[in-house]
C-alpha cells in the first residue's frame, strides 16, 4: 500500500498551495439572529489538559508507529504524529465518539447477515474498546513474533504487518476483525490529518496546505467567477482569532 495514497485516495488533490498573506475573503455582515447556530450545533474543541486523556504510553507508542507508516513524513507534508493525529484521536476516544454514543451496540447480532446486508463487518464494541483490544493485540503479536515492542519494529516490518492486516490475512487476536481494525485506524488518521485544527489534529493546518484547501471560510462569493486561477488562499480554522 502506498502510504501517501491514504490521503490521495480521497479524491484528486491540488499541489501544495502558495501562502499569500494579503489575500482575504470578504465577510458577510448583519446575519439575521434566527439563522445563527445554537450552542449544541457549534464545533466542540479538543479538550487538552496537559497530556493524553485516554491512551496510555504503550498504546500511544504502538499507535504512533502504525499511524506514521500510514502517513509518513515526506516532501508533501509532516507525518501523522507530527500533524497531531495522536492528540486528535485521543480527544475523540475520550468523548462521545469513543463511547460509541451514535452507534447501535446492542445485540442480538448475526454476523453473516450483517455482512451481506451492510457490505462490511458490524461491531458491538465501541471505538475506544476496539482501540484498546487492537493495540494490545498488536503489541502482543510484536513481542511474540519479533521479541520486541511494536514501536521498536522497523519500517519494513510494520509495513508488512499493516499490509497483511489490511488484507485480513493476519489475525493478531482471534477476537479482532483484522481488516476492520485496519480500516478504523486508516479512517481516523485521515480525519486527524484533514480535520479542522480545533479538534487537535492538522497541526498548523499542514494537511490543508498540502491539498490546497482554504479551510473554514464563510464566504466564497468574491472568487466564484475566478475560474482556473490559483488563488493562494490562506487556510482558515474554526479556532477563534485572538
Amino acid at each position: 500500500m502506498n502510504r501517501r495514497e491514504a490521503l490521495f485516495s480521497l479524491g484528486t488533490l491540488a499541489a501544495t498551495m502558495a501562502v499569500a498573506p494579503g489575500i482575504k475573503a470578504l465577510e458577510l455582515k448583519g446575519v439575521p439572529h434566527e439563522t445563527q447556530l445554537s450552542d449544541d450545533h457549534l464545533p466542540k474543541p479538543a479538550v487538552r489538559s496537559g497530556g493524553f486523556m485516554v491512551l496510555d504510553e504503550t498504546e500511544r507508542k504502538t499507535l504512533a508507529a502504525a499511524y506514521d507508516r500510514l502517513l509518513p513524513a515526506d516532501q508533501f507534508g509532516p507525518s501523522a504524529t507530527e500533524a497531531g493525529c495522536l492528540e486528535f484521536i485521543d480527544s475523540q476516544l475520550a468523548g462521545d465518539y469513543g463511547t460509541g454514543k451514535a452507534l447501535y451496540l446492542e445485540g442480538p447480532i448475526r454476523p453473516e447477515s450483517e455482512l451481506q446486508l451492510m457490505g462490511s463487518a458490524q461491531f458491538l464494541a465501541s471505538p475506544l474498546e476496539r482501540y484498546r483490544s487492537g493495540l494490545k493485540a498488536m503489541q502482543a503479536w510484536a513481542l511474540k513474533t519479533h521479541g520486541k515492542p511494536f514501536a521498536e519494529l522497523g519500517a519494513e516490518q510494520i509495513d508488512r504487518f499493516l499490509t497483511e492486516l489490511e488484507g485480513g490475512r493476519l489475525v493478531p487476536d482471534p477476537g479482532i476483525d483484522s481488516k476492520g481494525f485496519f480500516e478504523l485506524m486508516l479512517q481516523n488518521v485521515r480525519e486527524g490529518y484533514l480535520s479542522d485544527p480545533i479538534y487537535g489534529g492538522n497541526r498548523n493546518m499542514a494537511g490543508w496546505k498540502m491539498i490546497g484547501f482554504p479551510g473554514a471560510r464563510y464566504d466564497y462569493r468574491p472568487y466564484v467567477d475566478r475560474r482556473n486561477e490559483k488563488l493562494g488562499l490562506i487556510p482558515v480554522s474554526l479556532i477563534p482569532a485572538d
